[in-house]
């Protein structure tokens, strides 16, 4: 592992087993994560993109091979471990934005430090940056039923962003939306790695997305074609 790695994962492995069948979502997969790049992850769906994102943050169990975050283990961990680890280092963004309906888009970007107990000031400050970092600053008072889709997943976004995560996980952000908006969404997310020296991987099945990256990897049937 090198000293500039966020995350090396080595040998990957993780088998289902459905009744007497194996299914072999993720095989004998190595990677590195590095702060302030964007990975990219392409592959059609069912390829095993959301089980390695999974395996990556701790949510999932490999069935063979390691993912050590920062040195760690992972399954060397507590759950109790695991769970502060997500809440402090890493940084999440659904397909469907997963953004609370009755909150305004400052009140969802704010919540992660709310419940990780963040003083008013400091919540008040990185809540009104990462709003402003993701062009929004305008929007922040509007509820998420007001916004357009490109302008869910900035806010999406921001609420990943706002408790200075390492890594942030993209799994298909960009599939509920249009091309443009889409390239748009892609652009923001490379610019945010690097002015924020965040890692940041995303999953999606759009090969034009992926141009946009810092680096591109193809997972097919569970493991890297390239």
């Amino acid at each position: 592992m090198t000293v500039t790695s966020l995350i090396t994962a080595v040998n990957l492995g993780r088998i289902f087993t459905i009744g007497s069948e194996e299914i072999h979502a993720v095989h004998d997969v190595s990677l590195e994560i590095h702060p302030g790049r964007l990975l990219i992850i392409t592959g059609r769906s069912g390829s095993g993109k959301t089980t390695l994102l999974n395996l990556l943050a701790g949510l999932d169990t490999p069935t063979s091979g390691i993912v050590n975050f920062r040195g760690q283990d992972l399954s060397k961990l507590s759950e109790s471990e695991l769970i502060e680890l997500r809440r402090n280092q890493i940084g999440f963004v659904f397909q469907s934005f997963g953004l609370l309906p009755l909150l305004s888009a400052y009140e969802n970007v704010e919540l992660p430090l709310r419940i990780s107990k963040y003083d008013r000031s400091e919540r008040q400050q990185r809540t009104e940056f990462c709003i402003e970092q993701v062009g929004l600053s305008g929007r922040a008072r509007h509820r998420p039923y007001e916004l357009s889709g490109g302008e869910l997943q900035r806010l999406a976004i921001a609420r990943a962003l706002v408790h200075s995560p390492s890594l942030i996980l993209a799994d298909e952000p960009t599939g509920e939306l249009d091309l443009a908006t889409g390239q748009a969404i892609f652009r923001l997310l490379k610019e945010i790695a690097s002015k924020e020296n965040v890692g940041i991987v995303v999953a999606t099945h759009d090969v034009a997305m992926a141009q946009i990256a810092d680096e591109i990897k193809e997972l097919s049937d569970g493991t890297f074609v390239n």
